[in-house]
């Protein structure tokens, strides 16, 4: 069995305290204007931390992308900030500004002088965010691997009651780091059902894997009939990233798609619309 431990990430906040803050401070109460309606725009994107399929860094373009599809929720994957590959940008506090959305940042490494990780913009007042650590296996001469971790994001949703929203992206290149954080997912996210919860990410699991067979067990995939693929983007053959809710009472999916989009990022955004369900 692989060793497992989780990232401390205290010192990460200390050494960031500034930057966090200053995303903390991004107003979500009065900037969308948005009328009232009981559906949800969900879009799960890897980003690719700002890197096009033509090498190029443009978080514009990947704004662009977002905007396309007027999305209330975005969880956002491999995401920079002040990394060195990326042109020191703070991509989390970019692409806020630039989709006119709140952002909340969970860092889960330093790399390159800056941090890497996963984070949420939303439209929505933020109520709570929880920053969790997943389980992973280090590195070692003969596979790189990266700590994993999941952001959540509790919102006033569009009834005024909590929503949770989470974030999460899990290990690339260790099938049993994936099992271990498929379950901490549900351990940590899916004990009862009081706040009906959103689960967006780049799972790195076909949909008949371990992994998504041990979420399933607390979770409904809100995935099109067809399974269609979301990477590589550009000649796309797997399906790895997901949108996720529970408990099922709460939601009807409405609709379901893969984003054409092949050349912001390596990975094709996930799209789905909500409907949440009264009590």
């Amino acid at each position: 069995m692989p060793k497992h431990r989780l990232i401390n990430l205290n010192i990460i906040f200390h050494t960031v305290l500034c930057s966090v803050f200053s995303i903390l401070c991004i107003s979500s109460f009065d900037v969308y204007g948005a009328e009232q309606t009981d559906t949800l725009r969900i879009l799960c994107y890897n980003i690719h931390y700002g890197q096009g399929n033509d090498g190029k860094y443009d978080v514009e373009r990947l704004a662009k992308a977002i905007k396309r599809t007027k999305p209330d929720l975005v969880a956002l994957q491999e995401v920079d900030v002040g990394v060195k590959r990326s042109g020191r940008v703070h991509e989390a506090q970019r692409l806020a500004e630039l989709t006119g959305m709140a952002v909340r940042f969970g860092p889960t490494q330093h790399y390159e002088g800056g941090l890497f990780g996963n984070a949420v913009l939303t439209r929505f007042p933020i109520l709570n965010v929880v920053i969790q650590p997943l389980p992973y296996t280090e590195s070692t001469k003969e596979r790189v691997t990266y700590p994993r971790g999941a952001i959540a994001v509790t919102v006033r949703g569009p009834n005024g009651k909590p929503l949770r929203f989470i974030s999460t992206h899990f290990q690339h290149n260790v099938p049993e780091d994936r099992v271990a954080e498929a379950k901490a997912i549900n351990k940590h996210f899916a004990t009862n059902n009081e706040i009906p919860t959103i689960l967006a990410g780049d799972m790195n699991a076909t949909p008949n894997s371990e992994p998504i067979k041990i979420l399933l067990k607390q979770w409904t995939n809100a995935i099109d009939k067809a399974a269609a693929p979301s990477a590589p983007a550009t000649k796309p053959r797997s399906r790895i990233d997901y949108i996720f809710y529970r408990p099922a009472s709460r939601f009807q999916m409405i609709k379901s798609e893969v984003i054409a989009e092949p050349m912001a990022s390596d990975h094709l955004p996930v799209f789905a619309i909500l409907k949440l369900q009264q009590d």
